[in-house]
């Protein structure tokens, strides 16, 4: 591996041709990233060691080990309730959540078997208890959503025996939440919403991609079982900025999973009749590529619902406005992703392409002067891999704050793509 401090005779092998400079150049560039990228995962999941070692050291624990933060939940998804709990580690005090799947929605099997990523909820242990009696599980029937009253009587009937997850980020909101409140954001900031949405859109594809891997699929993929995870504060430059509400990217976490039965759902031999049963039934695999289409719409505010597109009356998908550089992308997502041909529609690993370039490029203008070709594509990415070193290390030696959850999305990008994947998106993307 080569560094700064390779000896000079080391190098002098490598650079006795320009061929060898560019190639030594461009190896570097590829290792630095591959560290910084390892580097700012970790800062943002933690390290793997420690999880596991908390997970030894929660095995076996209850409510009564765990001290409760505050009574209400912090977050209520489709499928769950969530409260904050803390506990003390290694002479810290840590906080995680506390999940109570609503019933029938456990998916507990499944969970403790999936690997660490990003985009999915971790998992550090379970337990089978009594609810506390302070706790206050909303819309369950004769459970009050106040604190007892002076007319109650002394003896309460007794807390449900429930299943409990303990999962190592507490959610902050669900992305249905956030879509609700984000309508003035939208209005007045659009090109910064639509940024969040895509960045958004691709914390789920890179998430959906890691279970596909293993053989497992998201429950019910719809806005209100995303959970969405306040980022770590930054360390450095912004501790005493704080980010107006809405402007910051949040984590977005796959909470819910089942295991697929078959890898593949045949195509039905209706066009029409595919494209329903995939909206209304999501368990399919099949179906992820369209409730992600139904997601653009809803993060954009586009009334798209169920009851309007299954009666097949147009075969017009309805309008997004055009008020960013990124309208016109996601509306291009959006139809390739709700194709009623089954065989037409973008994969998610496709969507997850198509969101990158959106976000970080080439654009069209790249192919306004120089005619589309590999080797333009491959000297972009050589050009705007060296340039994203080099903004990384005139942060670091600024005040600017250490690299978070977009900068990781970023690097993520620029090390996994090639020239022959920009050209395959870009030829999806900027169709006419």
């Amino acid at each position: 591996e080569l560094t700064f401090g390779t000896s000079d005779g080391e190098l002098g092998q490598l650079l006795e041709s320009p061929a060898g400079v560019c190639g030594v150049v461009l190896g570097c560039q590829e290792a630095s990233l591959a560290r910084l990228s390892a580097h700012m995962q970790e800062e943002l999941v933690g390290p793997e060691e420690r999880q596991q070692l908390l997970q030894a050291e929660l095995a076996g624990k209850r409510w009564a080990e765990l001290g409760v933060l505050d009574p209400q939940p912090c977050c209520q998804s489709g499928d769950a309730w969530y409260f904050r709990v803390g506990f003390t580690f290694e002479h810290s005090q840590l906080q995680f959540a506390a999940k109570v799947p609503k019933p029938c929605c456990s998916s507990l099997g499944v969970q403790s078997s999936l690997g660490t990523h990003c985009s999915i909820q971790r998992l550090l242990g379970h337990f089978t208890d009594r609810l506390p009696q302070e706790l206050v599980l909303p819309g369950i029937p004769g459970k009050q959503s106040q604190g007892p009253s002076r007319e109650e009587p002394a003896c309460r009937a007794p807390q449900p025996v429930l299943q409990v997850l303990l999962c190592a980020e507490v959610p902050q909101q669900t992305l249905a939440d956030f879509v609700k409140a984000s309508h003035t954001l939208h209005r007045t900031s659009p090109g910064h919403y639509e940024r969040l949405g895509c960045l958004l859109l691709l914390q789920l594809c890179m998430g959906l991609e890691h279970l596909r891997v293993q053989n497992v699929a998201q429950g019910d993929l719809c806005p209100e079982n995303l959970l969405l995870v306040q980022c770590p504060c930054p360390p450095r430059g912004q501790q005493g900025q704080r980010e107006l509400p809405g402007l910051s990217l949040p984590r977005l976490l796959i909470s819910s999973f089942f295991k697929v039965q078959e890898k593949q759902r045949p195509c039905s031999s209706s066009q029409e009749q595919d494209w329903s049963q995939g909206l209304a039934a999501p368990s399919p695999p099949a179906a992820a590529e369209l409730n992600v289409g139904r997601l653009i719409y809803q993060i954009l505010h586009v009334d798209i619902s169920l009851e309007n597109i299954l009666g097949f009356r147009s075969k017009r998908l309805p309008e997004i406005p055009s008020l960013s550089i990124y309208s016109a992308g996601l509306k291009r997502l959006a139809t390739l992703l709700l194709h009623r041909d089954p065989h037409q529609r973008v994969s998610i690993e496709q969507a997850r392409g198509i969101l990158q370039v959106l976000l970080w490029g080439p654009r069209q203008e790249l192919f306004a002067r120089s005619r589309k070709s590999l080797g333009l594509l491959q000297s972009w990415l050589q050009v705007k891999r060296a340039l994203l070193l080099l903004r990384f290390a005139e942060n670091s030696a600024g005040a600017r704050a250490s690299p978070g959850l977009e900068e990781w999305l970023c690097c993520q990008y620029f090390l996994g793509v090639t020239e022959h994947t920009l050209y395959q998106v870009t030829q999806v993307l900027y169709a006419p």
